[in-house]
């Protein structure tokens, strides 16, 4: 099988470029103040909340792949750090006081 040298002339497959759409539903964003991440052998499940008081809701849930997780954690320290070297160190908030997580319905 012979290596696709790409543009570059270099020895790997150059990388390709992927337009992306980012749609007016999605471009607003979501605040989220609390996240919880559960996993199976092949999936991470990371649901992000928005808690007030004594409730919160689930305002997106991201499901992904345990090996695109762990980019996920690497853009995110990378990116983390840049951020430290710019505007100072970010101090870690302390754990909430309440317990976050799905509850059973008050009646069940």
């Amino acid at each position: 099988m012979a290596q696709d040298k790409g543009r570059g002339g270099g020895a790997g497959p150059s990388p390709r470029e992927i337009k992306v759409r980012l749609p007016e539903s999605v471009a607003a964003g979501v605040y989220t103040n609390s996240m919880m991440v559960h996993h199976t052998r092949e999936e991470m499940v990371m649901d992000f909340a928005m808690v007030v008081g004594n409730s919160g809701s689930i305002v997106a849930r991201v499901v992904t792949s345990p090996s695109h997780a762990k980019r996920i954690l690497t853009a995110l320290q990378d990116n983390i750090a840049k951020y430290e070297a710019s505007h100072g160190r970010i101090e870690p908030a302390s754990e909430p006081a309440i317990r976050v997580g799905f509850q059973p319905p008050p009646d069940a």
